[in-house]
Order: C-alpha cells, then sequence, then structure tokens
C-alpha cells in the first residue's frame, strides 16, 4: 500500500464522513472556509486545508481540493486571507443568568474590567448610578474587589450610608461570595446585633462584635437577595439576549448558568420557546443548604431550542481571594474579625454532601460542585468515593468546579475516580499577587489552577472564566494559562505553565467532553455541529505574551454567524 501522509488521510476521513452526514443534492448550498489557518483540534485529522458546512454540519475538513469537491458546485467560498479558523469555545463554568443581572447594576469593578481604584470612586459610581435609576427601589453594584482597591477592605455600611439613606444598598462583591450593605438594606433583611450567623455563613460585626459593619459573606447572603424586586419578563429576556451577545463576542458557542434557581430555569424554557435563544445553553439547579433534589426534576443530554437542564450544583465552600474557600492550612494573614490559624470554612457538612451527590447520581443528574479549597476538595471526593454509583467504567463525569488549591494527591484521586477538575484558570493574572502576598504564600500561590499537574495525571480538565466574576475573554484565559504572568508582570507558578495546544484544548474538545458532547461539538469534525470561530492570529504560532492581543473576527453557532466584529 502507498504511504499515506497525515493531510491525505485526513481528506479521506472526511470523504467518508461526508457520506453520512450529506443532505440530498437539492440542499443548501454549502459554504467553503479557504486560506486559513484551520485548527481541527482533532487529532486523526491534525492540519487542513479547507472546512466545508453545510446545513448546519461540518461537511468536510482537509486537503482543498477535496473539500472542494465534497462541497459540490454552488458553495459559498469564504476566503479567510490567512486569519485564523477554530472550534467555537465552550464555556465550561460560568454564570449567564447573573451575568443579565449584574449588567444592570452599577459597575464597581477594578481595571481591566471597570472603573474602580477607591472607595471614593465607588460611592462616586453608585452615585452616579443613582441618579441614571431615579425609580428603582434598590441601588444596586456589581464587582467590587476589595483586593484592588486602594483601602484593601469592603464597603461598610457607613460607607454606603454617606451614599444614600433613603434607598437600600446592595453591592455584591466580583466573587459573588460576599455583599455590602447600607444600614437600611441590613434593617430590611432583618439583620442586627442579636441575629446569629447562619450556617455556612458570616455576618461581620464593628469592633463592639455585635453590630453588624454591612459586609456578609456566603449563606448570610441569601436572606437579602430574596428582598431584590424581581426584574419584568421582558427585562430579563433582554437580558438574556444581551448576555448572549456578549458571549458570541468572544467566541463563544455554549454557556452554562452554573448556579440557577427554579425562577432562572423556568425562564431559559420560555426563552427556548420562544426561539430567544441562539447559543446552546446548559443549566445547572443549586440546591440550597437544608433542601434536597425537587421532586419532579429532570436532566437532560438533548437541547429543545438551544437550552437543557444538565444537573446539580453544590456550594461547598467560598472564595480564596475573599479568604472564604476551606483549606487545610491557615491563611497567611485572616480577614477582619478572624484570628491567627484561620482556614476558611465549610458551607455544607460531609454528610449533606454525600446524599445529594449519591441521589442525583441515581437520577442521572450530572454533579458540579464548587469546591476552591483543597479541604473542600477532601470533602467532595471523599463523597464521590462513597458513593456506590462510582464503580469502576461508570461514566458520571462529576465536576470539580475551580478546584484552586488542588493537591497533588487529589488530581491522582480525580483520575481514579473519573473526576473532572474545572479550573478557573485566569485567577495568576487577575488575584496572583494577592494570592502569593496575602492569602496563600509564595508556595501555595505558585500552585493555583495547577494545569501542567493535572496533565501529568492524564486529567482532561477544562478552564474557565465564572463570568461575571471576570470577562468572557478566552483569548485572554489562553494566555493566563500559556503565561501566569500576574496584574504586576511577575510570573506565578511557571511550573504549572502549558502549552497554548493544550489551554486551547480545555476550551473546546474536552469542554465538550465535560458537557458529555464531545461526538457533536469541540473540534472540526465531519458530522459535528459547525460551531466555530474566526480568530484575527493563530493562538498555537504567536508569540506566547500576544495570544490576549488576538481578536475574534466572527462566530458561528450551527453554521449561521451569530458575532462579526465591525470592519
Amino acid at each position: 500500500m502507498p504511504f499515506l501522509s497525515r493531510r491525505r488521510l485526513a481528506a479521506l476521513f472526511s470523504l467518508a464522513a461526508l457520506v453520512a452526514c450529506a443532505p440530498p443534492p437539492d440542499g443548501p448550498a454549502a459554504t467553503l472556509f479557504v486560506n486559513a489557518s484551520i485548527l481541527t483540534m482533532d487529532p486523526a485529522i491534525g492540519d487542513a486545508d479547507a472546512v466545508a458546512v453545510r446545513d448546519g454540519l461540518i461537511l468536510a475538513v482537509g486537503a482543498e481540493a477535496d473539500v472542494r469537491r465534497a462541497a459540490g458546485k454552488g458553495a459559498v467560498v469564504r476566503d479567510l486571507q490567512g486569519q485564523t479558523l477554530a472550534p467555537g469555545f465552550i464555556d465550561a463554568h460560568g454564570h449567564a443568568a447573573i451575568s443579565g443581572q449584574a449588567a444592570a447594576m452599577a459597575n464597581l469593578q477594578s481595571p481591566p474590567s471597570g472603573p474602580i481604584d477607591s472607595i471614593a470612586s465607588l460611592q462616586a459610581e453608585l452615585r452616579a448610578w443613582a441618579e441614571a435609576h431615579p425609580d428603582a427601589p434598590w441601588i444596586t453594584g456589581f464587582g467590587y474587589d476589595d483586593s484592588l482597591i486602594a483601602e484593601r477592605r469592603h464597603p461598610t455600611r457607613a460607607d454606603l450610608d454617606a451614599v444614600s439613606t433613603d434607598r437600600p444598598i446592595l453591592l455584591l462583591h466580583t466573587s459573588a461570595h460576599f455583599a455590602a450593605c447600607s444600614s437600611s438594606c441590613l434593617a430590611a433583611a432583618g439583620y442586627s446585633a442579636t441575629t446569629a450567623n447562619p450556617e455556612g455563613g458570616v455576618i461581620r460585626r464593628n469592633k463592639d462584635g455585635r453590630t453588624p459593619n454591612g459586609v456578609l459573606e456566603e449563606t448570610a447572603i441569601y436572606p437579602v437577595f430574596a428582598l431584590l424586586p424581581r426584574p419584568s419578563e421582558s427585562q430579563r429576556r433582554d437580558a438574556l439576549i444581551a448576555v448572549q451577545n456578549l458571549y458570541a463576542s468572544y467566541g463563544i458557542t455554549t454557556m452554562q448558568e452554573g448556579g440557577a434557581n427554579l425562577g432562572q430555569i423556568a425562564d431559559f424554557e420560555t426563552a427556548a420557546n420562544s426561539g430567544d435563544l441562539f447559543l446552546d445553553l446548559v443549566a445547572y439547579l443549586t440546591v440550597p443548604n437544608g433542601a434536597g433534589i425537587p421532586a419532579g426534576m429532570t436532566a437532560s443530554r438533548t437541547y429543545e431550542g438551544h437550552y437543557r437542564t444538565g444537573g446539580i450544583k453544590l456550594l461547598l465552600d467560598g472564595s480564596p481571594q475573599g479568604k472564604t474557600a476551606w483549606l487545610s492550612a491557615p491563611y497567611v494573614q485572616p480577614p477582619d474579625g478572624q484570628a491567627p490559624g484561620y482556614a476558611g470554612y465549610p458551607i455544607r457538612t460531609d454528610e449533606s454532601v454525600a446524599a445529594l451527590v449519591a441521589a442525583a447520581h441515581r437520577a442521572g443528574m450530572q454533579v458540579l460542585a464548587h469546591a476552591n479549597g483543597d479541604r473542600a476538595i477532601d470533602q467532595l471526593l471523599g463523597a464521590y468515593a462513597a458513593d456506590p454509583a462510582m464503580t469502576p467504567g461508570a461514566d458520571l463525569r462529576p465536576v470539580v468546579i475551580h478546584a484552586q488549591t488542588a493537591r497533588r494527591d487529589q488530581l491522582q484521586r480525580m483520575a481514579e475516580l473519573g473526576a473532572i477538575p474545572s479550573f478557573f484558570a485566569a485567577h495568576p493574572f487577575f488575584w496572583g499577587d494577592w494570592h502569593r502576598d496575602f492569602v496563600l504564600g509564595p508556595e501555595r500561590a505558585a500552585a493555583i489552577s495547577p494545569l501542567a499537574t493535572a496533565d501529568s495525571f492524564g486529567l482532561a480538565y477544562t478552564m474557565h472564566n465564572d463570568t461575571p466574576v471576570v470577562p468572557p475573554d478566552m483569548m485572554r484565559l489562553l494566555w493566563v494559562a500559556v503565561n501566569r504572568e500576574t496584574r504586576s508582570g511577575a510570573v506565578l507558578g511557571e511550573a504549572e505553565r502549558v502549552t497554548p495546544e493544550r489551554a486551547l484544548r480545555a476550551i473546546t474538545l474536552d469542554a465538550a467532553r465535560q458537557y458529555f458532547e464531545e461526538d457533536q461539538k469541540g473540534s472540526i469534525t465531519p458530522g459535528k455541529r459547525a460551531d466555530l470561530v474566526i480568530l484575527s492570529d493563530n493562538p498555537l504560532t504567536v508569540d506566547p505574551a500576544a495570544i490576549k492581543d488576538i481578536k475574534v473576527l466572527e462566530t458561528l453557532k450551527d453554521g449561521r454567524t451569530v458575532f462579526a466584529a465591525a470592519p
């Protein structure tokens, strides 16, 4: 048999696949992409010169002459003039609904995501928002970050009372694990000197140890959120459309709501039935403390109108940058009100985690569990290991969300259990300096988001931005994974750097696998969905320092353009 090159094999593979996926001769015309750097992310295909798309599916991939023949007469030719064609990016963890809510609040994020650098600038932004929204019953803001403002602290009730005493003020921390309340906000929630801390949360106090100072941690936030007026149906619809446009502008074709409530799931189903979804959306229902999986809840691996409910979400601990993540060793500097030796705290008991994991798996639901601290990861892996459903060969794909401080032994255990770590891999840039100097210390900080160590155990990990915590900028996410550069320009944990190709796989093919969708998405393979992104440059060949500067020029979902950059 004559020697066949990898490219020739790819062409034969694509033409063979064409037999299974080609429509009748009178079907829609194909679109042919040529003159591009094509990143198939399919190891069986490798390099390619051209891609043909028809009727929402990838028709053929390989040598241009072969793909042209497969496309047939009348194909619409797209000459990409040397640009890069890649699989559409997949959001392995984020919050589509919360992103829509945050967009309606005052933007209190710090650069590069927003304008806030001090308590004074935060107050000015709130006053401007209040003036622009005179009919809003509450003044609300999202994204303040105590680690990035000059005072290095949370805004207190006194700071917020200086803005307004007429309307309650509620601010959500960028991590979504803290809130700051004015006095009228605390009063509306019934929080006073005699209010006990809720299970899994803290009401921070003044120096007297009794009076709430306005800062709420974890589960203490929920009673306040319940008081906020719910946006109208049209406002929620408009927000969901705006969020899809935002995600599409970053090349994302599948997004997630990784902490939905029942009302949001109902909104998603309505949007799907109304044709308002043009990106795929997977939601996971948050199960609150003391609750079980709702009777009658079902999960699906099939989209209806671009939507499906994927399973449940558990919250096991808090935020490392906020110092509420549950660690096995103390924080370098404890937060206000905590003594030396403080190492965070759990949100759930071991028994409740184990019971919910087992119940979800019995019901055929995927489990996503937020576990940032290594002690919380221990709790989660213990629950996975104790679940009778986690037998060898079981394909449940439970996900460890964020996994910021996962140890080597824990990554090895994830590989043995078939668990998937989804790393909040943007952390080294956004909070790396803070982690090193004030949170974990140099050694532990260098090991956050341990991508290379996960690779050494053969883990098909994924990466995410946890939007709206940080913007859904997938090129910056790749840049951080490859360079691990902090805001100050230091390198944090050089040993955990990965190659551009490995990082790209984490937001394409491996992310598709996390969703049980690797046969439909994640690579440019004949028969898969034509979810594609066109980039200004090739992230695999540019200077690694320049990856963050690559522009998303166009995003296609099922072969249809859903975003195109202005010329």
